[in-house]
């Protein structure tokens, strides 16, 4: 039988195929760079609390994306980082912060709150008082104070006690300052507990130890599931007596890669570690996401980072 000849094609077309092919690839991999990553999409699902932990480097941010609908930030990194952070908002989806919360005006806590403010619909804005003579005089405090005012926004006075929301599935409750006068900033810092069905959130913003006593005299329910250590996992925070009250499973240490004050600190690290916490660090993990169905809380670590 004869064998039949082999067809031959032209190089010029041969050329063609592969620019073809080159062009196609080159198409299919910016559509699937423009499509949001998995832990974006897990955003909108209906049915959980999404608590961000945002990783902004060396400072503190966590967004929290309620069943209802509605977004809670708490604080927003450092000024550096401001433009990326509201990008990342965009990104989520998120069009309004209902409940903004400055926990006290260190920029590594408001720095890119301006900007927020600036770009997004704003509900309410919850800050500490602080006595005139303690009063930041730095251009990022007053910038933020700026922006509040440029948007006709009002700053409602945050203290022990209050309640920020309360849906019936959700509430969100003030912990903190307790005392109209303190030596540092750090302490006049809004401490928020987050209750969703059986499970809870404490985040404490830069609360040093003598604003963690006040809150166990006054008798708050402090035990909640995750604790996001205060000041950074710093030793002025998180004492023993607190961690026993706060009992929780799982520690959020939000802090950067080899910061240059330590965090966090190797006797707060072994004291979450005896007492069998499980610790998640955004210097080692980015950011970390926690699902909470109102029975379970789930975490995802590896998330996109606000600063990479």
């Amino acid at each position: 039988m004869a064998r039949r000849k082999q067809q031959q094609y032209p190089p010029w077309a041969v050329a063609v195929v592969i620019v073809f092919c080159l062009i196609i690839g080159a198409v299919s991999a910016l559509h699937s760079q423009n499509q949001p990553k998995a832990a974006q999409t897990a955003a909108v699902q209906p049915g959980s609390t999404l608590v961000y932990f945002l990783d902004v480097g060396q400072g503190d941010c966590e967004l929290i994306r309620l069943k209802t609908g509605e977004n809670i930030l708490i604080d927003s990194g450092t000024g550096e980082t401001a433009k990326k952070l509201e990008n990342y908002l965009k990104e989520l989806g998120v069009q309004k912060i209902d409940y903004l919360i400055a926990t006290h005006p260190h920029a590594d806590h408001i720095g890119g709150m301006a900007q927020v403010v600036k770009s997004f619909d704003i509900g309410k804005i919850y800050m500490p008082k602080i006595p005139d003579n303690q009063v930041p005089t730095t251009s990022t405090y007053e910038n933020l104070l700026k922006a509040i005012d440029q948007k006709g926004l009002k700053i409602i006075a945050a203290k022990g006690g209050m309640t920020i929301m309360d849906s019936g599935g959700e509430k969100l409750t003030i912990f903190a300052p307790n005392s109209g006068k303190y030596t540092e900033l750090n302490s006049y810092s809004v401490v928020t507990k987050l209750t969703c069905g059986e499970k809870s959130f404490l985040f404490t913003g830069d609360a040093q130890a003598d604003s963690e006593k006040e809150m166990i005299g006054k008798g708050y329910d402090l035990k909640s599931d995750v604790l996001k250590c205060g000041h950074h996992g710093s030793s002025t925070s998180t004492s023993a007596a607190f961690l026993k009250a706060v009992a929780p499973g799982a520690a959020i240490i939000s802090c950067g890669v080899n910061n240059d004050y330590g965090h966090p600190d190797k006797a707060v690290v072994n004291r979450l570690q005896k007492a069998g916490v499980t610790i998640y660090r955004t210097d080692q993990q980015d950011t970390i996401l926690a699902s909470c169905d109102g029975k379970s809380i789930q975490f995802t670590t590896n998330q996109k980072s606000v600063i990479k």
